[in-house]
């Protein structure tokens, strides 16, 4: 992470969704894990996608939605990672 940048959430959401993936790698999968990574990995992509939606918003109510969205997102990969 850039020293000047510490708080980059562009590379800190794409190194989630990526670590994520690792994470997923590692652990034998069941029917249903199978199920609940699918959600896992849909869910930790989408924290990073709505912020970079967030970044190009059309106005100020565009850009809290994005962000609002990408933090639903968040609080679901946290739901599915518990469950997993």
């Amino acid at each position: 992470m850039d020293k000047k940048h510490p708080y980059d959430l562009h590379e800190r959401t794409a190194l989630f969704a990526k670590d994520v993936r690792v994470l997923l790698r590692k652990i034998p999968m069941t029917l249903s894990l199978v199920e609940d990574s699918k959600q896992l990995i849909r869910s930790s992509g989408s924290v990073g996608a709505n912020y970079l939606e967030a970044n190009e918003s059309l106005g100020k109510k565009d850009l809290l939605f994005r962000f609002r969205i990408s933090r639903k997102e968040a609080k679901e990969s946290a739901f599915w990672i518990q469950l997993i």
